[in-house]
């Protein structure tokens, strides 16, 4: 049942509102004027607040600002009987999510709070999600060679230097970029990201750089590229070393210039983005054999980190291992199963070819077809190494 502070230094106005918002199924709680409410929102949580303007001591344009300044975040609707435009401007600019009239209208005040109480659930939703995210998103190590990725994480993320990050499939390259993004002034901005294996060569311009309607045949309208997503924000070019050498020379004029055209389109467009960019390739080795620009390759490499395979920090896996088993619980809605010492002792020694990815499915495997305590005999039977 949602929770409402009922805010108002009139007794008859309360009873009155609250007996409308009770018959609604809402709990609504009293407060018989502004520092009375203002108390009782810093000891409890509240889903919605109706708050009157005009009150001695504190009016509601103060609660709302003390509430702001105290972390609280919930909807404030205010309502007044003398309530003009320039005050319900006031309000909403301290961030008022709503200003009603006395005396209000039923449907209008219903709705309002229908509203306001679907904005926090929303607001609740999106807190859980990001958290959700950055659990995934979490590095998980404490081995001598993750540690040394940690510590180039802290120097160049808050810095706009290029980074390439280097490293086998599956070792977790995308994971060090979202961190490096993560931890840069440009956090609140986009973190875009392409894969240059997945997209074919004849497309991945049009991918980056955006194509102008009728530039070819099924381009039946504008379309905006990666770069100029990323506006403001973080470009990730995943497995660059699969890019053509066309996409590349693009690439490093749109480095060197700040500027993009969008295929089939003769304007400049300026772009302001910080590059990353990984690869499993050993672009010097590529370099030589004429399929990667050397200068892009200094362009992009200002830093260069080396993300290790498994096989190099085995001292992991048991961290690794307690965390996939956390996030299959949470994803199937079951109890986060155990695993002995034995059976993590097994997975120590495997080569792990396919890294952290490959770990991750076989603990999923082990969930589903071991035991309520993984052992190593469900290791030895429903491993694929």
């Amino acid at each position: 049942m949602p929770k409402i502070l009922l805010i108002d230094d009139e007794r008859s106005i309360r009873m009155t509102l609250k007996e409308i918002l009770e018959y609604e199924d809402y709990a609504v709680i009293e407060a018989e004027d502004g520092q009375q409410g203002l108390e009782m929102l810093a000891n409890e949580k509240y889903d919605a607040v109706l708050c009157d303007v005009r009150m001695p001591n504190m009016d509601g344009v103060q609660v709302l600002e003390n509430a702001r300044k105290m972390g609280i975040d919930c909807p404030f609707i205010m309502i007044s009987a003398h309530g003009t435009i320039e005050t319900a401007v006031e309000a909403t600019k301290k961030g008022a999510f709503d200003f009603i009239q006395k005396p209000p209208d039923l449907n209008r005040l219903l709705l309002t709070m229908r509203n306001a109480l679907d904005k926090t659930q929303l607001v609740k939703e999106v807190k859980v999600l990001k958290k959700r995210v950055l659990r995934q998103d979490q590095i998980i190590g404490r081995s001598a060679p993750i540690r040394r990725v940690f510590d180039s994480i802290e120097k160049v993320g808050p810095t706009e230097a290029r980074v390439l990050i280097t490293g086998p499939n599956g070792s977790g390259k995308e994971l060090v970029a979202k961190a490096i993004h993560n931890k840069s002034p440009r956090s609140a901005k986009p973190m875009i990201e392409v894969n240059c294996a997945a997209i074919p060569a004849e497309l991945i311009e049009s991918e980056l750089f955006g194509h102008e309607k009728g530039s070819f045949t099924s381009a039946v309208k504008q379309r905006k590229g990666k770069f100029e997503l990323a506006q403001g924000g973080t470009l990730f070019l995943d497995e660059v070393g699969d890019m053509s050498l066309s996409a590349q020379a693009k690439v490093l004029r749109a480095l060197q210039e700040k500027k993009i055209t969008r295929v089939g389109g003769d304007k400049a467009i300026n772009v302001d983005v910080r590059v990353l960019a990984a690869t499993n390739k050993n672009l010097r080795d590529e370099i030589e054999k004429g399929n990667f620009r050397e200068d892009l390759y200094h362009r992009l490499s200002v830093i260069l980190i080396r993300v290790p395979p498994l096989k190099d920090r085995t001292d992991d896996i048991p961290l690794l291992v307690e965390k996939f088993l956390a996030d299959i619980a949470s994803e199937y809605r079951s109890p986060k199963r155990s695993i002995d010492n034995e059976a993590v002792d097994e997975l120590k020694k495997s080569d792990w070819t396919g890294n952290i990815r490959q770990l991750r499915n076989v603990v999923e495997r082990l969930v589903i077809m071991g035991g309520d305590t993984i052992s190593v005999h469900d290791v030895q039977c429903y491993s694929d190494f």
